[in-house]
């Protein structure tokens, strides 16, 4: 399965609330050698309340980890030698249920999308990597669009800066767009980007986004229709404009699904999406001129509700978190045609709900 054969650290987010009706333990750190083929279980923090999104800092020195439901975001430290993790400080977000969550590209602020109210929030990371008082709340407001159950506010579900770290662009599932804002490094204050803001169609939900490795290009998965938004970007004005919609979903299918997350592979030769109920991911090659999408397949998860993927350090193995199956499976990758192969189990965990890799002895930024 895999072409690399660097061992890394892979730390993963779990629910853990009954409210959930989860499963999970908290937060679990594995040593993942990829001739083998299960992961190796290295620490599990325990006592954490749905640590379900992680990032890191710039340099790997560092892991936040929002609480879904709650509103708070933590801090810990790397320990680069085994990969373990201490638990640094803990800060409030200003808003309820923190889903995401980024590291601006001085080391200096955390940004927060804070799902439920509506706002972003800015947290100030020390020189220990702990983390400071909130020095920013921006509360988001538009048109919400025509589902009542999932759309009844704005609800920011990502920040995600482009690949120059000039922009952060914010799907928000409540109101069918997706901002830009900017970040002030200096003040930690951000600004909305005025006529940057890509619209979805009527109800689409849009909820992740990928830029393609070129910055010209970026994709957005909207959930509530399971489609895939194809935009070009303006790297010098942040300006997302839509070029193409196409479904995540194979023409054959009839029941009800919802798209969850989306990526670009390294090459940007490919994008993939996910789908809970069709218990899939998408395949699709990009036209290298246009940014345009094309559907190459669908590959069953081997299991219930893929919310979050990731790939590997090599780009190589593509690892889907199934929540409701509570294991983690893993794909290689066919790197002609962006196709996956039949899954394969290499963790049993609780719940599982966002991954991140982290190769040892490397501190390059992969985020």
């Amino acid at each position: 399965m895999p072409q690399s054969l660097t061992p890394y650290y892979a730390y993963v987010g779990s629910r853990t609330t009954r409210e959930r009706n989860a499963r999970g333990e908290g937060l679990s750190v594995y040593r993942v050698d990829p001739a083998a083929a299960a992961w190796a279980p290295v620490q599990v923090l325990r006592d954490l309340v749905n640590p379900s999104f992680l990032c890191f800092d710039r340099r790997r020195r560092f892991l936040y980890a929002v609480h879904g439901d709650c509103s708070e975001i933590s801090a810990f430290r790397i320990d680069p030698a085994s990969g373990e993790l201490a638990f640094l400080n803990r800060k409030a977000t200003g808003g309820r249920n923190p889903v995401h969550l980024c590291v601006d590209p001085t080391d200096r602020f955390v940004v927060v999308a804070n799902h439920i109210t509506s706002s972003l929030a800015v947290l100030p990371i020390a020189a220990d990597g702990s983390l400071g008082k909130l020095c920013d709340l921006v509360t988001l407001a538009g048109t919400i669009g025509p589902h009542r159950d999932e759309q009844p506010f704005p609800k920011p579900h990502q920040v995600e800066f482009d690949r120059s770290g000039r922009f952060i662009a914010v799907p928000d599932k409540g109101l069918d767009l997706t901002f830009v804002f900017r970040l002030d490094a200096a003040t930690g204050k951000l600004s909305a980007v005025d006529g940057a803001a890509a619209e979805a169609r009527e109800g689409a939900g849009p909820r992740h986004i990928a830029f393609h490795p070129t910055n010209r290009f970026a994709y957005v998965v909207n959930e509530l229709d399971s489609t895939v938004t194809t935009c070009r970007f303006d790297a010098e004005t942040g300006k997302l404009v839509p070029i193409q919609v196409l479904s995540a979903l194979p023409d054959s299918f009839v029941g009800n699904s919802r798209a969850a997350e989306i990526a670009v592979s390294a090459s940007g030769r490919f994008v993939w999406a996910s789908n809970r109920g069709h218990e899939s991911v998408a395949a699709f090659a990009v036209d290298e001129a246009t940014g345009r999408l094309t559907a190459v397949g669908w590959q069953p998860t081997g299991g219930r509700t893929p919310r979050f993927f990731a790939l590997s350090p090599a780009d190589d193995v593509l690892f889907v978190a199934n929540e409701d199956s509570d294991k983690i499976v893993g794909f290689g990758i066919d790197l002609r045609t962006g196709t996956l192969a039949s899954p394969t189990t290499v963790a049993h965990t609780g719940s599982p709900v966002c991954i991140l890799f982290n190769p040892l002895g490397s501190e390059r930024n992969r985020l």
